[in-house]
């Protein structure tokens, strides 16, 4: 579950819909994970929270080797920590928390937080198909969910969609 404040981060669909981010990147489906939190690309865990793991890892997808700095619950590259830490003006390293913040500013970016909020969630996350490659029509070349089976989610996650 999302550890910032539900009623700062929006209220409880903008929580259910990190939730369903965290689901769709398999972060917090992984057993021995902090629900997603300390997961590298690939399934890997790294240990602490005082930085990225800034780790380049490497592995087949689609018949192609791909390499990813991705790390993290919503599986953020190291390049957009380091930019999202500086214009959020994060303290307390790459922390839960800060994850979660993070994620909410790429929703807001995508202007789908009131789609969210009004439980449009087909229209948000076809807003966020470009940084989340596990949602349908990404162009990261992996393959997604489909869109069903994220909004089945959606419902076992307790939200109703419009």
């Amino acid at each position: 579950m999302a550890r910032i404040d539900s009623s700062a981060a929006g209220g409880a669909n903008v929580h259910r819909f990190l939730d369903l981010i965290a689901f769709s990147e398999g972060t917090s489906t992984i057993k021995a994970s902090d629900d997603g939190y300390n997961v590298l690309y690939g399934g890997g865990l790294f240990q602490g929270y005082a930085d990225h793991p800034r780790r380049k890892l490497t592995f087949p997808i689609n018949g192609k080797s791909v390499t990813s700095t991705a790390a993290g619950r919503y599986q953020l590259l190291e390049r957009y920590w380091d930019a999202y830490r500086v214009s959020l003006h994060l303290s307390g390293g790459f922390t839960p928390e800060n994850q979660d913040r993070i994620a909410l500013q790429q929703i807001r970016e995508r202007k789908a937080l009131d789609d969210i909020k009004a439980g449009r969630i087909q229209q948000a996350i076809s807003k966020c198909s470009n940084i989340w490659a596990s949602f349908p029509g990404n162009t990261y070349g992996q393959t997604p969910h489909r869109l069903d089976k994220l909004l089945a989610q959606w419902q076992k996650l307790g939200g109703a969609l419009a």
